[in-house]
């Protein structure tokens, strides 16, 4: 892990927006137009409003953050789409509190800070692939900082190829009143990834250090192809079915992580 840098006297509120943002896949094959229809049922069912609202209520507390508000839903037919809204403070009461506990200012900040997930389990209608998609952002302004659910989030979701962007936008000021754009050492978002996550993928970065911005994709290095297969087992498949089956899912995830289509 990266050592964090000395804190810097700030002038007045840290207005640093860090913002992170994933694109989870998981690719499954199912045999049958039914199959495929209960993968999406089971999906929804794994990864409904209520599941998705546990794991970024679980994000907020590992960076830190206060929740604020959260709404979420549930769509028809399939897919589901939460969003928090956090604050680095904690929430007062203004009434309670007394009016001059917390400024307009401070109130105008904490909207700024949010994380959200939005779903968008699919089938392929004709070859039998079955993709799950997630799309996860986290940006927060302040001191906390969303690299620390990296590694939660990754593990939370079944993920067999994973996209992250994160940028530091904005700038602060010191009590000198020089700006700073950045208030700690990046230099990959690998540096923030577990060893055990580090060792099971195949990774690539694209970084644009002189802007801030930092991006790493990354796919499962083995491949088995039981761990792909809904309701089947490939014991049950002949030889010719099986490589048919591992052509197209390595196609698939050849595709996604390169962004592009190969045939």
């Amino acid at each position: 892990m990266v050592k964090p840098l000395p804190r810097l006297k700030l002038q007045g509120f840290n207005n640093l927006t860090k913002a992170l943002s994933f694109n989870i896949y998981d690719i499954c094959y199912a045999v049958t137009p039914e199959q495929r229809d209960r993968y999406i049922e089971y999906i929804d069912e794994q990864y409904d409003a209520d599941r998705l609202t546990q794991i970024l209520t679980d994000v907020a507390e590992i960076i830190g953050a206060n929740i604020l508000n959260i709404a979420r839903q549930d769509y028809d037919p399939q897919g589901a789409s939460v969003t928090i809204l956090i604050s680095e403070q904690p929430v007062i009461d203004k009434k309670a509190a007394g009016k001059d506990v917390i400024s307009d200012a401070v109130v105008a900040h904490l909207d700024k800070s949010h994380i959200t997930v939005h779903t968008y389990p699919e089938t392929h209608p004709h070859n039998g692939i079955a993709t799950f998609r997630a799309d996860i952002d986290v940006a927060t302004c302040g001191v906390i900082s969303p690299l620390k659910a990296l590694n939660y989030l990754i593990e939370s979701f079944e993920s067999d190829i994973v996209t992250m962007d994160y940028r530091v936008r904005g700038f602060t000021r010191d009590v000198k009143g020089r700006k700073h754009y950045i208030d700690h050492k990046i230099n990959s978002i690998q540096d923030y990834l577990a060893k055990g996550i580090r060792q099971k993928y195949e990774m690539f970065d694209v970084n644009v250090y002189q802007e801030n911005i930092f991006h790493t994709k990354m796919h499962v290095k083995e491949f088995d192809l039981d761990t792909y297969l809904f309701e089947a087992n490939a014991s049950d498949l002949s030889f010719k079915e099986r490589l048919r089956i591992e052509q197209r899912l390595k196609l698939e995830i050849e595709e996604l992580f390169h962004g592009r289509n190969l045939t």
